[in-house]
């Protein structure tokens, strides 16, 4: 939805530049205190050590107030989980709290496990706080959240609970707790989850309390008001300073055999409008939904619009529906990337394909020329992200987790390399990596090895971050791992002359140390001693590489992020010396470097 233009100019008889600062980062203060709750009380390592979850702020009017570190994917479509809640129950009272993990109103998937908290100021409802988390398992009929060959959410087989209430008077529904506990394979873990995440709500619902009662409700209200007034004109100053354009861009899913054979290809259309401050996105003329869990849901593709655009843009906006004003997006029903139909699946919409759309959407904005854009960034979800669950003999328990032991290298951008730790575009570098003792402790596995790889970042002016190469053996008998690896045959794109990212791979690895090379989409049961492996893909380049500074080329094979073979082959730096006492041979670095800018062979 996009303001009308009376609404771009900040009221200045209303708006307070230092009482806007400090209310601002007083709720990202809240969101952040409700993050650290969640961080440090949640039972489950996904959430505990590798932190994919998310807290938010939104108004009572369904607005995106504040999210300071959510990951992309689940906080820009917090603000129609807290419409589908007011719609479903329009009688909100003090003291209530909500569960929703509905992919067909608003949430993300149904892994996302959402409590919404209701917060009443002085009798009226002012704000709604989320706190959302991944779960490990959720019921699927399968022991994974990532079930990417679901042919319908009855198959996928997951609890739905489409804005469910779970507290009434600040009490625990208890039928609710017993279904759950019911049919979750580890159930006191999901408790626990649960109890942090509504703890986590609560919190931000007592803080919110004392801020209205320090500042008074009137001026926290004008706050508000002002503060979206403020992200849109900055969110319309940055449009106006793009050049005006049409911009289209296609993306591409690996296949997935037998259920997606072709893969899913679906493409964007950007209008940018500088003049009224305005970008348009056209998702409409995309393939309706697939027999499969890899369609988007509404909250997820708006995600990957948002983040794909905010990737491309230049300039600091506020994260918040003020900001996403001056932003239409255009969706169709029943598409794979837009809104879904029930009961198709959207088991992996925070993932692959949003992921894809991301990528599309920020590399788009690299068609306006040098300085704008951003290449794009890793896709995989394989065994460094896998789920693996079974039976663990040291404590007679089962136990579910996912593991977050990637650390893909994102992409290279208009002013910098790719970050090392970025993981997916869906979360943008900020999920944490698990603790290899925690994981070790906490389920029957053993690390092999886990190792960055050289060469493997794809080369640019600014290059592609490196990726991980990381193995795993089961210490039981019985041990499933799951994963849908996306980035295997189609890589992650380099812009303006930047190379592509490396492509991912699994192996399964046997107790004679055979390797076997795994399906993109792969169920696996793993015996005592045998192993899996897997490579994740890394970021596209940004820019040619043969402009890149040599002494950046220099220090990176000092660093061992490059060869000096492949900084001879990629960016035509020659270096010469051995060990650390290395440097760039300048007259043959001109020469090479004119040669393949010529294409013609070297010797050498």
């Amino acid at each position: 939805m996009v303001a009308d233009d009376s609404t771009l100019a900040v009221d200045n008889h209303e708006f307070d530049p230092i009482l806007t600062a400090i209310l601002a980062n007083r709720l990202d203060g809240i969101v952040r205190e409700m993050t650290t709750t969640l961080l440090r009380s949640a039972r489950s390592a996904v959430i505990n050590s590798g932190r994919d979850f998310s807290c938010a702020i939104a108004t009572a009017d369904n607005q995106l107030l504040a999210a300071a570190e959510g990951l992309p994917v689940h906080i820009f479509g917090v603000q129609l989980q807290a419409e589908a809640i007011l719609a479903a129950h329009p009688d909100l009272a003090e003291g209530d709290a909500y569960l929703d993990n509905n992919p067909y109103g608003g949430n993300s998937h149904a892994a996302d496990h959402s409590v919404l908290v209701p917060v009443f100021i002085d009798g009226e409802h002012m704000f709604t706080a989320v706190a959302k988390a991944h779960q490990a398992d959720t019921g699927n009929s399968l022991p994974t959240t990532y079930f990417a060959g679901a042919k319908d959410v009855y198959e996928e087989g997951a609890l739905i609970f489409p804005a469910v209430q779970v507290q009434r008077n600040y009490t625990t529904i208890d039928d609710v707790m017993r279904m759950c506990m019911a049919r979750i394979r580890v159930p006191q873990q999901w408790h626990g989850d649960f109890l942090a995440s509504l703890g986590a709500a609560r919190i931000a619902e007592r803080r919110l309390g004392e801020l209205c009662a320090k500042y008074g409700k009137d001026q926290v209200k004008r706050f508000i008001r002002g503060w979206f007034d403020y992200s849109e004109d900055l969110m319309r100053k940055t449009i106006a300073e793009l050049p005006e354009a049409r911009l289209h861009n296609t993306g591409a899913h690996d296949p997935f055999q037998p259920y997606l054979p072709d893969g899913l290809e679906f493409q964007v259309d950007i209008d940018i409008h500088p003049q009224d401050g305005r970008i348009l996105v056209d998702l409409t003329d995309n393939a309706p939904n697939v027999d499969c869990g890899l369609n988007l849901t509404e909250a997820t593709t708006l995600a990957a619009v948002y983040s794909g655009i905010f990737h491309g843009l230049c300039g600091q906006v506020p994260k918040n529906s003020g900001a996403f004003r001056r932003v239409e997006v255009r969706l169709k029903k029943g598409a794979a990337v837009g809104i879904p139909e029930f009961p198709h699946s959207c088991s992996v919409a925070t993932t692959n394909v949003a992921d894809r759309l991301t990528n599309c959407v920020g590399a788009a904005f690299a068609q306006l020329g040098e300085g704008y854009g951003i290449a794009e960034g890793p896709v995989g979800m394989g065994v460094p992200h896998a789920v693996v669950s079974g039976y663990d003999s040291r404590t007679g328990e089962r136990f579910v987790n996912q593991l977050l032991m990637g650390a893909a290298g994102g992409p290279g951008s208009a002013t910098a390399d790719g970050w090392l730790t970025w993981n997916v575009p869906s979360t943008a570098g900020l999920t944490y990596r698990d603790s290899i003792e925690i994981d070790e402790l906490k389920m029957p596995i053993q690390y092999r090895h886990i190792r960055m790889m050289a060469d493997s970042g794809g080369a640019g002016r600014h290059r592609g971050g490196c990726t991980v190469d990381m193995a795993f053996e089961s210490k039981e008998d019985g041990v499933s791992v799951i994963y849908p690896c996306d980035g295997q045959i189609v890589p992650p794109r380099g812009v303006l002359g930047g190379q592509d990212g490396a492509l991912a791979a699994g192996w399964m690895i046997d107790t004679d140390g055979s390797e076997t090379l795994l399906p993109n989409n792969a169920v696996v049961t793993l015996n005592t001693g045998q192993a899996v492996r897997g490579v994740e893909c890394s970021g596209g380049g940004y820019g040619d590489p043969l402009d890149r500074d040599p002494e950046r080329v220099l220090k990176d094979v000092l660093g061992r992020w490059e060869s000096i073979g492949h900084a001879r082959e990629a960016y035509g730096v020659v270096i010469i010396g051995n060990g650390s006492d290395l440097s760039i041979d300048w007259n043959a670095t001109a020469t090479v470097r004119a040669a393949l800018r010529d294409r013609a062979p070297v010797s050498s």
